[in-house]
């Protein structure tokens, strides 16, 4: 085995002292070694939820895995999912166990987002909005946005927990019962943050297109069907290398996400999970969010529309 090259649960790791990416400020190891830190908590999010993972490797600019590749090992679990955007079936892996997730960490897989739902089903286990502050806003501006957010749910009897994004922005997820489809999560999701942008429209917007937002927080109502959300403690490749973090709700105006780092938060966690304690339990869909939802277009079809709209104004201007 070579200098710099280790074996963990049959998994061979190597380059572990290469640095992760360039102003990580850690080594492949410390990805390692933070993996298996809070791999107990770690693993419950993904588990059995396809995974797409965001990779550095040396060299080369980060990017998105979704299709596990070729030389997967024969022992990583794995689901296929067909993909109606590119017409093909996708393979994802499942990262259901400490063995996995070191062949995942070896991979120079930093980032970690899991599917919605859970591999076979149809039925998303969470509504999650996704609260991103304007360039050149704070972060407590995405808290402010937040606590909008949390007081929308309790008007209609719901509970979420949130935490950073790992960036600037925060993430409220509200779990739920599984009775709901596709289709009414991401309809209810489209009402909660329409409510939210009527409570503080000075704070607060629901507009896709970035030019529209003129400053205030984007409510991302579109984390919904098939997409993806950087699971809790997944670490992001970013200078520093932060980690999204849960935060409870009465610790947030104190948070700052540069505080959560994938050096730091091993020792914060102690033998806690915050992510899980935190968590209501599942609860059904408001069947008044469904509704109005359902009366609210879907923003990135919108979006298109609009930018073929503009696109010839300009070119009829």
């Amino acid at each position: 085995m070579a200098a710099g090259d280790e074996e963990r649960d049959g998994v061979r790791l190597t380059n572990l002292d290469q640095e992760l990416f360039p102003g990580s400020g850690v080594s492949k190891r410390d990805l390692i070694d933070y993996l298996e830190a809070v791999r107990d908590r770690l693993v419950p999010v993904l588990a059995d939820r396809p995974l797409s993972v965001v990779r550095v490797l040396r060299g080369q600019d980060q990017f998105m895995q979704k299709n596990l590749p070729k030389y997967t090992p024969s022992w990583v679990p794995r689901t296929r999912v067909w993909a109606e955007a590119s017409h093909r079936e996708v393979t994802y892996g499942l990262c259901n166990d400490r063995r996995t997730l070191l062949w995942f960490g070896n991979q120079r897989a930093v980032e970690y987002h899991p599917a919605l739902m859970q591999a076979g089903r149809r039925s998303p286990t969470h509504l999650i909005m996704d609260l991103d502050p304007p360039e050149g806003g704070g972060f407590g501006l995405a808290v402010a946005a937040a606590r909008l957010v949390r007081q929308v749910l309790a008007d209609v009897g719901m509970a979420g927990a949130v935490k950073t994004s790992g960036a600037k922005g925060v993430h409220v997820f509200v779990p739920l019962d599984g009775a709901a489809g596709v289709d009414d999560v991401a309809a209810a999701t489209r009402a909660v943050a329409a409510r939210a942008e009527r409570l503080d429209p000075d704070l607060t917007t629901t507009a896709f297109i970035r030019e529209d937002r003129h400053g205030k927080v984007f409510l991302d109502a579109t984390r919904a069907g098939g997409a993806t959300v950087v699971a809790a403690y997944s670490p992001r490749v970013r200078p520093g290398t932060p980690v999204s973090f849960p935060v409870g709700w009465d610790a947030l105006d104190d948070a700052r996400p540069a505080d959560f780092t994938m050096a730091r938060v091993p020792g914060l966690l102690g033998d806690g999970d915050p992510w899980a304690a935190a968590m209501p339990a599942p609860q059904p869909l408001d069947a008044g969010l469904v509704t109005e939802g359902r009366t609210i277009p879907v923003a990135r079809v919108q979006a298109m529309h609009e930018g073929k709209r503009r696109a010839r104004a300009r070119r009829t201007g």
